[in-house]
This record gives C-alpha cells, structure tokens and sequence, in this order.
C-alpha cells in the first residue's frame, strides 16, 4: 500500500486526476471503477476541467463501473447514483451514457442483480483503476463494518447511520432507500489499482484503521492492506492520526517521477 500525504484537498484530486489521465492515455480503451459522494469530487472536478480546457485525453472507449445502486428508487431519479455519475463526471468527459454500468436494481431481477454484474464486469475484462472514498466508520462502498472480506456484489441494508449521513440528498430521511446494491469487498480487490481518496478530519480515524490498523471486518477499508497495488491519498486533516505520517510524506517526496501512483 502507498500512502501519499499531501498539502490540501484539491492537490489530492490532482494526483488523483494525475493517475486516471495516466492509465487513459496508455490504455484508451481502460475500464474504470467509479464512485460517488464527497471524496472523489476533487478528483472529477480537476479530470473535467482538464478535459474542457482540452488538456486531457479522449474518454470515448473508456467503460466504467459504478461502485453501487439504491434499491426502489424510479430510473432516472436525480438521486441514484447512476444520474450522480453522469452529472458530476462521466457526461463531462464525453463517456457514452452505454458504456456507464451500474447494478441494476429493477425488482424484477434483484435477485440475480448481483451476479449479473459480477459476471458483466468480468465479460470487460476487469477493472482497471477503482476510485474509491472510505466512510468515517471504515466502509468500503456500503460494505458496513462486519461486511466479509471476500464478499461479492450483492443486496445490502443500509444501517440508520448511513440513511442520516445521506438525507442532505434528499427532502427527508424517510426518503432515503433502505437498501443498496453494491459491489462487495473481494469485487473491489480484483481491480488492478485500487485509488482511495480521503479529505476532512471526520475520515481520519478510519484512515488510521485502515491504513495502519489490523486487517479485519470491523473497519471493512482494512482490506486495502491486501491489495498489491493500493494508493491512498490524503489531505492533512484527514492525515492527522497516522501514526507513520513523516514516513509516508519522505518516501512519496523521494518517489522518482516516471513511477507516478
């Protein structure tokens, strides 16, 4: 695992945007692993603002993967995670909307959702690069703490917590879907790179557990530690309870610059 400490929370979207730019140049045809919410806006905003100001490259044979789906909200509803995408990222970079899959939560299919997508991101030939944030209990997607470590794509409840965390998106908690696709940790682990990015002090004592921590269940990010290529990138807020936070800044300062992430 390579942990990079870095001076505010646009630098981390930067070399976020840094290594997806890198991957696309080299392979035009990559597969993505998107996910949403707070973390990986940085990163998004910087890759859509290089693209507009014509310095990025072309996304037109990019495919992408989403991280997750909520279950029982309308096709098209602002909220799904699958419209979140398209707005924040993926319509920017002129990714055809068909090339964008996400579990698909119709309730006629629920059942084999889970395989579907699993077998539709194997028939891609994988991901390439998987973006991913880290909540402040150390979930992974909405794999929750106690989530198996070799867990596959799947249904999942989500906790009062996590529905309180996400009401800011919607008119009222009550209005906040109790259940989720999402893909599970050990889906998560074959991505060839794994770029997880965390700003703000409320991510820190996660970080800390999952980047320092022991590997286990209970702090389901842990599992990063058994990735043979996982990027962590930080703000200093979110930096803050490492315990090796001097190491990581001399060995990232020291990194030769043909090896990027």
């Amino acid at each position: 695992m390579e942990v990079v400490p870095l001076a505010t929370p646009e630098e981390v979207g930067a070399v976020a945007a840094d290594a997806i730019e890198a991957l696309v140049r080299a392979h035009p045809d990559a597969v993505l692993g998107l996910a949403t919410g707070s973390s990986p806006l940085p990163a998004y905003q910087e890759l859509v603002r290089r693209h507009r100001d014509g310095t990025g490259p072309s996304y037109a044979g990019v495919r992408a993967f989403l991280l997750d789906e909520y279950v029982g909200l309308p096709a098209g509803h602002p909220q799904t995670y699958r419209e979140t995408i398209f707005r924040e990222l993926t319509d920017a970079l002129g990714i055809p909307r068909d090339r964008v899959a996400s579990p698909d939560p119709s309730p006629d299919g629920l059942a084999g959702a889970g395989a579907r997508y699993e077998e539709a991101i194997r028939a891609a030939g994988g991901v390439d690069l998987q973006v991913l944030g880290i909540g402040a209990d150390g979930h992974l997607a909405f794999n929750e703490p106690g989530s198996s470590l070799a867990s596959l794509t799947r249904i999942k409840t989500l906790t009062a917590q996590t529905r309180e965390d996400n009401a800011r998106f919607f008119a009222s908690v009550e209005e906040v879907p109790r259940h989720v696709l999402t893909q599970g940790l050990g889906t998560i682990l074959r991505a060839r790179h794994l770029l997880m990015v965390a700003s703000g002090a409320g991510k820190a004592e996660a970080v800390a557990a999952a980047v320092e921590g022991p590997l286990t269940a209970s702090c389901p990010a842990s599992v990063l530690q058994l990735h043979p290529r996982a990027s962590v990138l930080l703000d200093p807020a979110a930096a803050s309870r490492l315990a090796r936070a001097h190491y990581y800044r001399e060995v990232w300062s020291s990194k030769p610059g043909w090896q990027g992430l």
